[in-house]
C-alpha cells in the first residue's frame, strides 16, 4: 500500500517503535493485508518528515517481530500469519546477545529434522544423563571428540583429550593451572575480548604482541618472552576475533619454534579452525608438548552446547584440568555432551558445519558489496567484517544509529590489548539476521558512513 501513512507522535516511544507498532495495529485492524507492499522506506520518510534511518530501523524492528519480509529489489510486504508451534516458547526467539560473534543459522527443514531427530537421543536415556559424571566427559564422548577433532588433523591419545564445558571456561581453567596473581601472559594486540576479562578476573598481567595479515611478530614474540618472562601465550590464530586474520603456516613454524625453545605454554583458541575448507595445520600439530589446543564447538555447530574439545599437552595436564574444571563447573553437561555426540556420530553436527561454511561464505559477499569503498578487513569464512571508520565517524555514534538493525557491532575498545582502542568495529555477520535484513542493515551502515562526510 503505497499511500500508507502511519501518526507518529512527538512523544512517548522512540518513533521507531512507534513505526513498527503502527505496522502491527494496521495489520490487526485489517488496513494492511497479507502480501501488501510497504512504502519504499526513502519516500516514507520523506512523507512523515523523519529521518531515513529511523524508517530503517522500524521497517527492521517490524521484521524482527515477524509483520513483515523484505526481497532485494522488490521491496518490504506484509507476510501471511502461520499459526506458531505451540510447544515453541516465543520469548526464547528474542533472547539473544548481540555482544557475541555469532554464525549464522540453519532455515533448511531437512537439517532442523536431523537436529531435532537427535535429541531423541538424549531424551531416550535421560535418567543416565541426569547423574554426576566424569569432569571431561565419558569414553563415549572423547570418541567422539576424537572423531571430530581429526577434521583439524588432531589425533590424540584419549588419556589427553577433555570435553569441556565452552571454550571460556577452559581457557579459565588452564591459566588457573598455569600462573599466580602478577603473572604476564601474551596475546596478539587485538584480540578475544574473553582472554582480557579472564586476565582480568585472575590479575594477570596481559600484553599484546604486534603483528602483520600473516599474525604476531615473531621477533616481538621473541623479545617478549625475553622480557616478560610470560608464564603463556593465548593465540586465536584461524580467522582471529575480531580482525579475521589467520596466522599462516610459516608464521606457525616460526612461533612454534620460538615457544620450543623457551618452553613457553601456548594456548590455542581454535574457535573457528574447523569453518574454512582448508585451514592451516593447528599450532598443537607443530609443538605438541607445550600447546593446550581448544575446539569449541560454539561457532561451528552451536553456542548453546556450551562444550569444547580440549587437547593437553599430555596426561598429566589432562588431570589437572580436569581437576581445575571439577572446581569451576563440576563436569560439562552430559546432555550437551550426548547430543553433540550423536550429531558427530550421525554426521549431522558436519552438516550443520557445512551450512554455517556456505552460509558464511554468501554474507560475507553481501558485506563486500555494501562496504565497498569503506576500509574493513574481512575473510570469506568469518563470521564478522572489521570495520575501520572513516575520519569524522566515531565507534560510539555508529553503534547508536545502528541498534535494533539486528546486527550486533562491537567498538574496538573490547578487543584492544595494547594501545588506545581505534575507531574501529566489529560487525557480525551472522544470528538471526537473514541474508535480506543483512542487506538492509549493511546498506544503512553505508549510508551513515557516507552521510558523514
Amino acid at each position: 500500500m503505497k499511500d500508507w501513512t502511519p501518526i507518529l507522535r512527538d512523544d512517548g516511544p522512540a518513533r521507531y517503535l512507534q513505526l513498527a507498532d503502527a505496522i502491527a495495529e494496521a495489520i490487526a485492524n485489517g488496513t494492511l493485508r497479507d502480501g501488501v507492499r510497504l512504502p519504499p522506506q526513502r519516500k516514507l520518510a520523506d512523507r512523515l518528515g523523519i529521518d531515513f534511518t529511523t524508517v530503517s530501523r522500524g521497517y527492521v524492528e517490524a521484521r524482527q517481530r515477524g509483520l513483515v519480509n523484505s526481497h532485494v529489489g522488490r521491496g518490504t510486504f506484509v507476510i501471511g500469519s502461520n499459526p506458531p508451534d505451540p510447544q515453541r516458547e516465543q520469548r526464547r526467539h528474542a533472547d539473544v546477545d548481540l555482544t557475541m560473534n555469532l554464525p549464522p543459522e540453519p532455515e533448511d527443514p531437512t537439517l532442523l529434522a536431523r537436529m531435532e531427530a537427535g535429541v531423541q537421543t538424549v531424551t531416550a536415556n535421560l535418567l543416565d544423563l541426569l547423574r554426576y559424571q566424569s569432569s571431561t566427559g565419558s569414553q563415549i564422548d572423547k570418541e567422539a571428540a576424537s572423531t571430530w577433532l581429526s577434521l583439524r588433523g588432531l589425533v590424540p591419545s584419549l588419556d589427553r583429550l577433555a570435553v569441556t564445558p565452552g571454550a571460556h571456561p577452559t581457557i579459565l581453567a588452564i591459566l588457573m593451572s598455569l600462573t599466580k596473581p602478577g603473572d604476564v601472559v601474551l596475546s596478539e594486540d587485538v584480540t578475544y575480548p574473553g582472554i582480557r576479562s579472564i586476565c582480568a578476573r585472575l590479575n594477570l598481567r596481559l600484553v599484546g604482541l604486534p603483528g602483520d595479515a600473516e599474525g604476531i611478530d615473531s621477533a616481538a614474540l621473541d623479545a617478549a618472552i625475553v622480557e616478560y618472562q610470560p608464564k603463556a601465550l593465548y593465540l586465536n590464530p584461524t580467522l582471529n576475533n575480531p580482525t579475521t586474520r589467520t596466522i599462516s603456516l610459516s608464521r606457525r613454524q616460526s612461533i612454534a619454534d620460538i615457544i620450543i625453545a623457551h618452553g613457553l605454554p601456548l594456548i590455542e583458541d581454535d574457535a573457528y579452525g574447523f569453518i574454512p575448507p582448508h585451514p592451516p595445520a593447528p599450532l598443537a600439530s607443530f609443538a605438541p608438548d607445550l600447546v593446550w589446543h581448544i575446539g569449541g564447538l560454539a561457532k561451528c555447530i552451536g553456542a548453546g552446547l556450551r562444550l569444547a574439545y580440549t587437547v593437553a599437552p599430555n596426561s598429566h595436564t589432562a588431570r589437572e584440568l580436569a581437576h581445575q574444571i571439577k572446581v569451576i563447573s563440576v563436569m560439562p553437561s552430559p546432555l550437551m555432551m550426548a547430543l553433540a555426540t550423536r550429531w558427530i556420530i550421525d554426521g549431522t553436527a558436519d552438516s550443520i558445519r557445512r551450512f554455517v561454511r556456505e552460509e558464511t561464505q554468501a554474507r560475507q559477499a553481501i558485506a563486500s558489496q555494501a562496504l565497498d569503498g569503506f576500509h574493513f578487513e574481512s575473510a570469506p569464512y568469518a563470521f564478522n567484517v572489521w570495520l575501520h571508520l572513516p575520519e569524522g565517524v566515531t565507534r560510539a555514534e555508529i553503534i547508536g544509529r545502528m541498534a535494533g538493525t539486528g546486527v550486533g557491532i562491537m567498538p574496538s575498545d573490547a578487543f584492544t590489548v595494547s594501545g588506545g582502542p581505534k575507531e574501529a568495529i566489529r560487525v557480525c555477520l551472522g544470528g538471526q539476521v537473514q541474508r535480506n535484513q543483512l542487506r538492509d542493515a549493511l546498506g544503512l551502515l553505508a549510508y551513515l558512513m557516507s552521510s558523514a562526510d
